[in-house]
């Protein structure tokens, strides 16, 4: 009876990527010194691609993997020691097969040459060894008596899923070392697999989508159940309970739904420690990379799309942060930079962090390229934290000289704009000679949000609350107006400009009496602002329904809500919000037009 092995294909390319993961983790540990353990897992995850691969027919993926396999034997058996070279050309075997993995996705194969090549010097490496033919017909004989019964089950697993498909390339020493670390394709009597499934994101999204219809609906209940409490009757107070059992149950289930998404920010942080080592070589850098918080969990989405960022902040410490060895040295620093890249929750918020021992910003050199470029009045005092986070703007950049690295101008604003799109807010804080950190807010999930309700006019808005600085009643000697410009309010001690969002959206029946409403302070694009509503109405966890998907997309808007008595109050987004003031200040007929 033949098998048909394609449904695995896509739980083979999982379990793939997560043995490259393992490979690359485990060479990057092998930096630090020789681990027996560590060569031991490095080599049972290639042992594990190569059964799969083979078991699928993509001998060349078998193939590749089992010469990278012997030299890795050779040093796990000791007859080879670890060093740099031999780490070297194993990480450049890792990329390697993961093109060719990858390629599996496409129907491509990375360039034949670049194979090849990277082949005829991992067999060049192996065959340096004296004596090698000898050595391994020994080790042949040895191995079986030295693993014992603890390999039986991989050897029956092995056996398993070489019925149906046809056995690896033959390779007798290998073969019967020891058990994969991955799960496989065949049921395993270890706990990992049986206490986990794989499903889909589609069925995660949906059941999502259908708990947050459910919230929606729950909150109706709620309002029509008060309304039959206050008409009275001896059935209320018994609805009354069971609608806030239904609450206290719903939101329960919602946050336990939303966990299933969760993933640790470990996922994103995984590929730095190759990044930094690989450029920190290329520079001429020596550096010290330190992780903390990996398993801080963080939604899928946001982990998806945090990871850009995070790679243009990695490497603009290193290139612009970390001085040379030589410059560390003269500085009295010691001559190895440290670079931190750490994560945690705070207030309901994940806080990731990228830190640096350098030299910290120049500020002197930003702000003169800053007004070079028009981006802030020559005349105009800064603070410091403001002249920090000018290199944030688009196209800012103080390099002298463009690199294959940095100096082009972009970077920095791509990494703000992306943070904002989901949501999250970053700045940056530096004191010269001591290094700089880069702060980065972001919302655990995308799914729902902490909001405040806020009125102007009949309308309602949701003010997401990580944007929100402090709300005030005006005080009218506090206003100053500037012909040409916006109305400005001082805020503790800067003037903030002030967006009447009645005047912004064109809606009627909102307030024009500053001192009849309030100023929600907010900070967006590295500045505060005040947004002038017509009162607050409260905070409250609101589900998120996408504009775009169901209607288009506006600016100053991420997306819309469904209130408990069932209107539609549309959610801001702060950042786009500025942006759509600061277009509109110069087109004074447009602002009506807006809506």
């Amino acid at each position: 009876m033949s098998m048909d092995l394609s449904e695995f294909l896509d739980v083979f390319l999982e379990e793939c990527f997560e043995g490259l993961e393992v490979m690359e983790s485990g060479l990057l540990n092998l930096d630090e010194g020789t681990d027996l353990e560590e060569i031991n897992t490095i080599f049972r995850a290639a042992h594990s691609m190569k059964g799969g691969s083979a078991a699928f027919g993509f001998n060349h993926i078998s193939e590749f993997t089992h010469v990278m396999e012997t030299l890795l034997d050779q040093l796990r058996s000791g007859k080879r020691g670890v060093d740099r070279a031999s780490v070297d050309l194993l990480l450049a075997s890792v990329d390697v097969l993961r093109a060719m993995v990858e390629g599996l996705k496409s129907d491509e194969r990375p360039d034949e040459e670049v194979v090849s090549d990277l082949t005829r010097r991992l067999q060049a490496t192996i065959e340096a060894l004296p004596d090698q033919a000898e050595e391994e017909a020994a080790g042949e004989k040895a191995r079986p008596e030295e693993t014992g019964a603890k390999n039986e089950e991989a050897d029956s697993a092995e056996s398993e899923a070489g019925e149906e498909s046809g056995p690896p390339p033959a390779d007798p020493p290998q073969a019967q070392d020891a058990p994969p670390s991955k799960p496989r394709l065949v049921k395993s009597s270890g706990a990992r697999e049986s206490s986990s499934i794989r499903v889909s994101i589609e069925k995660v999204d949906l059941l999502i989508n259908l708990v947050g219809e459910l919230v929606i609906t729950q909150s109706m209940l709620n309002q029509v159940g008060e309304a039959i409490l206050q008409r009275g009757g001896p059935e209320a107070e018994s609805l009354l309970n069971g609608l806030a059992q239904l609450e206290r149950n719903t939101r329960e289930l919602q946050e336990n739904v939303l966990q299933i998404r969760m993933l640790p920010i470990s996922f994103a942080f995984n590929r730095f420690p190759r990044l930094v080592r690989d450029l920190s070589n290329k520079m001429g850098k020596k550096v010290e990379l330190v992780l903390t918080g990996e398993q801080t969990e963080v939604d899928k989405t946001v982990l998806e799309k945090i990871g850009d960022p995070l790679v243009h902040l990695v490497r603009n410490a290193l290139d612009h942060g970390l001085e040379t060895p030589e410059a560390r040295t003269a500085a009295g620093k010691p001559e190895k930079g440290r670079i931190e890249l750490g994560a945690q929750h705070e207030s309901g918020n994940i806080v990731i962090r990228i830190s640096d021992d350098g030299a910290g910003l120049d500020r002197e050199k930003i702000l003169k390229k800053a007004v070079e470029k028009g981006l802030v009045n020559g005349r105009e005092e800064l603070s410091d934290e403001r002249i920090d986070n000018l290199i944030f703007q688009p196209g800012f950049s103080t390099a002298d000289r463009v690199s294959d690295l940095s100096g082009r101008g972009v970077g920095m604003d791509v990494v703000k704009r992306n943070i904002n799109d989901l949501g999250g807010t970053v700045a940056i804080q530096s004191e010269p000679g001591k290094g700089s950190t880069v702060t980065i807010r972001l919302p655990l999930t995308l799914a729902i949000l902490d909001g405040q309700l806020a009125n102007v006019g009949e309308e309602i808005y949701i003010l997401p609350l990580i944007s929100i600085v402090e709300s005030l009643q005006v005080r009218t000697g506090n206003l100053k107006s500037v012909a040409g410009a916006a109305e400005l309010y001082r805020f503790r001690d800067e003037y903030i400009p002030i967006i009447r969002l009645n005047r912004l959206f064109g809606i009627r029946g909102g307030t024009d009496d500053l001192e009849k409403g309030l100023l929600v302070v907010v900070e967006a694009e590295g500045q505060h602002v005040g947004l002038f509503v017509d009162g607050l109405l409260g905070q409250q966890q609101v589900v998120i329904k996408s504009l775009e998907t169901n209607f288009r997309q506006l600016q100053g808007l991420s997306g819309a809500t469904i209130l408990g008595d069932g209107r539609v109050a549309l959610i801001l987004d702060v950042p786009g919000l500025v942006r759509l003031f600061h277009e509109t200040m110069n087109r004074p007929a447009a602002i009506a037009a807006v809506s």
